[in-house]
């Protein structure tokens, strides 16, 4: 009698232990299903990462087969998700344009720069420094180059040093080989005399 009394009681803790767990269970379960529910998990958003990056960069671009001009730069990096795409160059650039003949008509430099792909359009920022094949020097702090057009224009301030002359002025217009070019608003022409180092001084000195 004492053994089957004992099987009871065991039978009787069993079954409350068990469902003590399962009613444990039942609480905790939809409360840890809410908080995996409530969990957001970070994506990668790929059209604001770039397709490339390269550093060290010394390459020739080409258009139709024929190479237009080479590249210097330190780091290259390509966006090709974003609207507009664009290449970046945002640790200093130089630039070598060639013509038909891999002549070099003119030498760039830039401590910015942005080329639009898709408009074949850039964007020169920040000392930003021309040479053309007459050894004219134009200086300004932006520059857009457009190749569908052929041209080169600024809303910014510009100099253009010559041979025996300095201009400076506001607003500038150019074919791409920069030689053929209209300041819109002249600021000042500064003569420049071999014999004259004081006006030779302050011309080198005037800012952008």
């Amino acid at each position: 009698m004492a053994i089957q009394q004992r099987i009871r009681i065991f039978r009787i803790c069993l079954n409350i232990t068990v469902a003590t767990w399962a009613a444990v269970m039942f609480l905790l379960f939809p409360a840890c299903t809410g908080e995996d529910k409530g969990k957001t998990i970070p994506a990668t958003n790929r059209d604001s990462l770039p397709v490339m990056r390269t550093v060290g960069v010394e390459s020739f671009i080409s258009d139709s087969g024929v190479i237009r001009y080479k590249i210097i730069a330190e780091e290259w990096i390509v966006y090709d998700r974003l609207d507009p795409p664009f290449w970046a160059f945002e640790k200093g650039i130089y630039l070598e344009q060639f013509n038909e003949d891999f002549e070099a008509e003119a030498t760039i430099q830039a401590d910015t720069a942005y080329y639009y792909d898709k408009k074949k359009l850039w964007e020169l920022r920040s000392n930003v420094h021309i040479e053309n094949h007459k050894q004219e020097k134009f200086d300004t702090e932006l520059l857009f180059w457009d190749e569908h057009k052929q041209s080169v224009y600024s809303d910014k301030k510009i100099r253009i040093e010559q041979e025996d002359k300095v201009i400076v002025g506001y607003g500038f217009e150019s074919n791409q080989q920069l030689t053929d070019y209209v300041i819109h608003n002249t600021e000042g022409i500064f003569y420049i005399e071999e014999d004259s180092p004081e006006v030779s001084d302050s011309i080198a000195n005037d800012s952008i």
